[in-house]
């Protein structure tokens, strides 16, 4: 508890005394500062880590997959991507450049797996190509979009010099 003490006051005459300081307990006080800490230390949730679930092969690849099923992205400058279906050399779907988003990259990836698997009934691979113009944040949106439309297979490969000059071919390198 508090404690205010004081000096007693005498009655009749008037004489000036020595006023003592006032003098506050305050364990109580810490006593409660230090359990108020606990309390909130041992309720509070800590932020989890946000981290994507990333699976690499095991062992050696024994079917290679074929160039009708493969979908390339390389990614740009100025938050562009260029896509294509089969190889960079004699594309089966020519190369085609967007944005991301919505609108954009997530489109262009729903069309292609609705292409592959109604031609080949089987499901769609992408490999995605960073330039080295583009940014991390573009390769990382792109991986969500992995996810977002529910591609299983993926990889992320160095870019060649045949897709370098189709971002430079549309100005996006």
């Amino acid at each position: 508890m508090a404690e205010l003490n004081t000096a007693p006051e005498k009655q009749g005459k008037k004489v000036r005394t020595k006023k003592q300081a006032l003098r506050v307990d305050l364990t109580a006080m810490v006593d409660l500062a230090f359990l108020l800490i606990t309390f909130f230390m041992l309720t509070t949730t800590l932020n989890k880590p946000k981290a994507m679930e990333l699976n690499m092969p095991v062992g050696d690849i024994s079917e290679p997959v074929p160039e009708s099923r493969t979908m390339t992205i390389c990614l740009g400058k100025n938050n562009q991507a260029v896509y294509y279906l089969g190889l960079a050399e004699n594309p089966i779907i020519s190369a085609t450049i967007t944005g991301y988003g919505k609108t954009g990259l997530r489109h262009a990836i729903l069309d292609m797996r609705k292409k592959v698997l109604a031609a080949t009934g089987k499901a769609m691979m992408v490999i995605i190509k960073p330039a080295d113009t583009s940014v991390y944040e573009n390769l990382v949106n792109t991986l969500d979009e992995m996810t977002i439309t529910n591609v299983q297979q993926f990889a992320i490969a160095d870019i060649a010099p045949k897709d370098i000059s189709l971002l430079k071919d549309k100005q996006a390198y």
